[in-house]
């Protein structure tokens, strides 16, 4: 008998590439201002939009609890134990912990490979004109800004401020510059850098950008008073305007740092009788 060879049918596939998965289509405009407004509150709610609520709610306490706000006061930087070495390593924590919402608000903004850092002036590129430029900023708004605490004071509606309480010792002055840097990055790259991009990528027009980031700069500090409440404002007008014009936050990291650290360490080393006589003692 004749042995028959066994004859397969082809496979109609062979030879050809398995078909590719489709991308799913981009995300429509409506979809992704959604996405971006729900961001923006996250990470407020992580950082300055917190404290603003909880200032709210302070100075809501302090008009209704019958003392006048010119007899109440409030501490920035206080020490957090009597143990010196514990307390170090309480606020060295408390300062890293804070800038969590600094590194979540810069790695948002690098979307698609692009260097938040550069996109919104964080960048050392210029160092000496940041410098100058920030050194100026601190003038402008330090020295008025003083004189508007003496005159809330003189007219009851600031708080006494005593900003630095910090036990003395070998690492006091180094920690208060330390927090000084740690606030002036949180503000300024939260409620300035991100907030402003962020809300330009809404499409929001610029007088409410600027007008956002210096009411929402104020509202966190009105556990201070009405006083800190306006020249905060005023600041922030004043800083939110620079970054639309120049599109540089380091300036005004500059000049907030500058500033901090004269108010926390002029606070903790000068005499109690030059304090006094300033109206912040």
């Amino acid at each position: 008998m004749e042995e028959r060879a066994d004859v397969t049918a082809p496979d109609p596939t062979a030879g050809t590439a398995a078909p590719r998965p489709t991308s799913a289509p981009p995300p429509g405009e409506r979809a992704t201002r959604r996405r971006i407004g729900a961001e923006i509150w996250i990470v407020l709610g992580l950082s300055l939009g917190r404290s603003a609520v909880y200032a709210v709610v302070n100075i809501v306490a302090r008009l209704t609890e019958g003392t006048p706000l010119a007899q109440q006061s409030t501490t920035l930087n206080p020490s957090r134990s009597p143990r010196p070495y514990l307390d170090l390593t309480y606020q060295l924590l408390s300062i890293g912990f804070a800038l969590v919402p600094v590194a979540l608000a810069l790695y948002l903004l690098s979307t698609h490979g692009r260097s938040a850092v550069r996109r919104i002036g964080l960048d050392g590129g210029r160092p000496w004109r940041d410098l100058a430029v920030g050194t100026g900023l601190a003038a402008v708004i330090g020295i008025p800004g003083l004189g508007l605490y003496v005159a809330g004071r003189a007219l009851g509606v600031t708080v006494e401020v005593q900003a630095a309480a910090l036990n003395a010792a070998w690492w006091t002055v180094p920690v208060l510059v330390l927090a000084a840097l740690q606030n002036a990055l949180l503000e300024e790259v939260v409620a300035v850098g991100y907030l402003m991009e962020r809300l330009r990528d809404l499409r929001w027009g610029a007088p409410a950008i600027v007008v956002t980031s210096a009411l929402l700069r104020g509202s966190y500090h009105l556990y201070q008073g009405w006083g800190p409440f306006v020249g905060n404002v005023v600041m922030g007008l004043v800083f939110a305007e620079y970054y639309r014009r120049r599109r540089r936050v380091m300036p005004l990291v500059v000049a907030h740092t500058a500033l901090d650290v004269v108010a926390f360490v002029g606070y903790a080393l000068l005499p109690d009788a030059w304090l006094e006589a300033v109206g912040v003692g």
